[in-house]
């Protein structure tokens, strides 16, 4: 039996009873899918998931070593190469593609759903088809040659594909790379963009080469001899393994190899390499992307995807570590049940009866569904971006423009919510996973010790967490003087003030309200630190601030699910209190029930914790920052 517990149910009632895709599935930018349609792709796609070699390959691709040659070809485990070519052999790495590059053209919603189910039941194996994503970027910023001679091959064979941005002594501060890229010659008439000869050593490089690709196609950020320092000097440029001739036919190696294998914690079917470019003699061919001179901006189409992703993953895990979690809390059994606890011969019963299961059973859940609420809920923000530019009409003036800008602007606001919140929250929570099976979750007879391993990576890679704070705080928040931020709140507002007469959740709207307020306050005294220290005799004022942005980014991913579960259980309310004149099919009672019940408990038992945060935020001293490194 797979190890993998999906909740199709739970992803179809974020889609179409409450975000409601199916309005404007099947017409205008998404003609080529409706509801139906979507709901059949995923539902297929979670079987492939949950009962192929996909899943199947899940435990030997952590066990089996990865091999690197000395030319530095890596060979990956058998059964994680077959996962894959069965993922392509079946079209599924189409799926989140435009049509116009074969794909089954869906909605971020459905893209996103989709890829909960393969991270969900092998997190590492999602983590290598990337290579026909990587030919969306180039598709859409690259040369008609590069499109030609690159990305369509990387979706029509297809080809891996990588992201290489760190460096050994430039990791998260990317703009401190020192891979040099020295220019040959201008570009041609193929079209390929200006030629350059890249070298320096990137690390912590992911899925960089197997056996499953022929080829592999690196996007790699460089600096032109000549640039100035820091991002805004970093061109982005394409390094294919293999040289590429005009057919498509491919060539001699390019001066660019796998160098070394990192060992890992988890994710150990990734091979996660050390890329060495231009460094055995052999000149690193590159390809300016787009023929433009613009790398940091360009990357970040990759990783804002990237990040997304990664909080997606993230959330997967927990949900299937929690779906196992719950199945062995229902057949355990172990103790008498509290009530008769002094009671030597009172019959045992399954742990699910105990209470402090129930309060872990509920813990998860409540998280689970809140973080997979906060991610759909990006990509539905993602598509209303996509439909407000997609039906602009011309002449129309700049206002669908806005809008789609103001869209993007609110998408941008959510990703360090999904990536940093889902990460942390998941690993800390997969532990509570492991709790409820007690020693045995301990071993390797259950999937819950691998969940962890594999999910730590998570908040550290595509950006750590305090990163993503500081990016919530200093480019989402203060560079547009929180407008974006104070519409989310203002839908928060309204629906706060929404209830009526006789509301079943008055008490959890009150509760949201006072969590917003103090979210609010957190964030005010923050930026009167950040204003202070703009006076140089107060400088140091901005310790103050960063000492509080991860909590900051918690308190607002807390409201923020906080109010997409409650929306969630206005739903599910709905749908009970309508049961008497249309009876719900089997088991939508419980699963409606368990709906309301998971944001009851977020709003009681997490919600309180952001007026701590934001007393904590007010009463800080800066005293930690004074400290000598010697006290540590």
């Amino acid at each position: 039996m797979s190890h993998y517990r999906s909740n199709l149910r739970d992803i179809e009632f974020n889609l179409f009873e409450v975000l409601e895709t199916g309005r404007y599935l099947g017409v205008g930018p998404y003609e080529q899918i409706d509801e139906e349609q979507a709901r059949m792709l995923l539902s297929e796609f979670e079987r492939f998931c949950r009962e192929s070699i996909w899943a199947e390959s899940f435990v030997p691709a952590d066990r089996t070593p990865l091999e690197l040659s000395p030319e530095g070809d890596v060979t990956i485990p058998e059964e994680l190469d077959q996962a894959l070519r069965a993922l392509y052999d079946n079209g599924w790495h189409l799926l989140p593609l435009p049509t116009h590059l074969g794909g089954y053209g869906p909605p971020p919603t459905v893209r996103w759903a989709a890829n909960e189910l393969a991270a969900g039941s092998h997190g590492t194996a999602s983590l290598w088809p990337i290579g026909p994503l990587m030919a969306l970027i180039i598709d859409a910023i690259g040369t008609e040659g590069q499109k030609q001679r690159f990305a369509r091959p990387m979706i029509e064979v297809p080809w891996g594909g990588t992201m290489v941005l760190t460096e050994p002594d430039a990791g998260s501060d990317v703009g401190a790379g020192t891979t040099k890229a020295t220019f040959v010659e201008a570009s041609g008439e193929d079209d390929l963009g200006d030629v350059y000869h890249l070298e320096g050593i990137k690390r912590f490089i992911t899925s960089a080469d197997a056996q499953t690709h022929e080829n592999t196609v690196h996007l790699v950020l460089a600096r032109p001899e000549g640039a100035g320092p820091g991002t805004k000097g970093l061109s982005l440029f394409i390094v294919p393994k293999l040289h590429v001739g005009p057919d498509g036919e491919l060539g001699e190696r390019n001066g660019v190899r796998v160098s070394n294998l990192e060992k890992k914690m988890g994710i150990k079917g990734s091979a996660t390499c050390e890329l060495s470019l231009g460094q055995d003699g052999t000149p690193c061919v590159g390809y300016l992307m787009g023929n433009v001179h613009d790398g940091i901006k360009q990357m970040f189409l990759v990783i804002e995807y990237a990040r997304m992703s990664v909080g997606t993953k993230a959330m997967a895990t927990l949900s299937t570590g929690y779906l196992n979690a719950l199945d062995y809390a229902k057949v355990r059994v172990q103790g008498a049940d509290l009530t008769q606890a002094t009671d030597k011969t009172a019959p045992r019963v399954e742990i699910i009866q105990h209470p402090d299961v129930r309060r872990m059973l509920m813990e998860q859940k409540a998280h689970a569904e809140g973080m997979r609420a906060l991610t759909l809920y990006a990509g539905w923000v993602q598509d209303q971006a996509q439909l407000a530019i997609r039906e602009s009409t011309p002449g129309a003036g700049d206002e669908d423009v806005e809008d789609h800008d103001r869209w993007i602007a609110r998408e941008d606001l959510l990703l360090p919510l999904v990536k940093g919140y889902c990460s942390e929250k998941a690993y800390e929570l997969l532990g509570i996973s492991l709790q409820t099976f007690g020693g045995s979750g301990y071993t390797q007879d259950y999937p819950i010790e691998q969940y962890i391993r594999d999910a730590k990576i998570d908040t550290l890679y595509e950006g750590t967490t305090g990163i993503q704070a500081l990016d919530l705080l200093f480019r989402k928040i203060v560079r547009d003087q929180g407008a974006t931020l104070t519409w989310f709140a203002d839908q928060m507002r309204e629906f706060v003030k929404a209830g009526g007469d006789d509301d079943p959740f008055a008490d959890e709207r009150q509760r949201l309200g006072t969590a917003l307020e103090d979210a609010q306050s957190h964030l005010g005294v923050l930026l009167t630190h950040a204003m202070a220290s703009m006076d140089e005799a107060k400088r140091t004022e901005i310790y103050k601030t960063g000492l509080h942005t991860t909590d900051l980014l918690f308190s607002l991913s807390e409201v923020m699910i906080a109010w997409l579960l409650l929306r969630h259980a206005e739903v599910a309310q709905a749908r009970l209190d309508g049961a008497d004149d249309e009876p719900l099919p089997d088991g939508d009672r419980a699963f409606y029930e368990g709906k309301v019940a998971s944001a009851r408990w977020f709003a009681r038992h997490v919600l309180p914790k952001v007026a701590l945060r934001r007393r904590t935020a007010e009463e800080e001293d800066g005293a930690l920052m004074e400290l000598s490194n010697e006290a540590f």
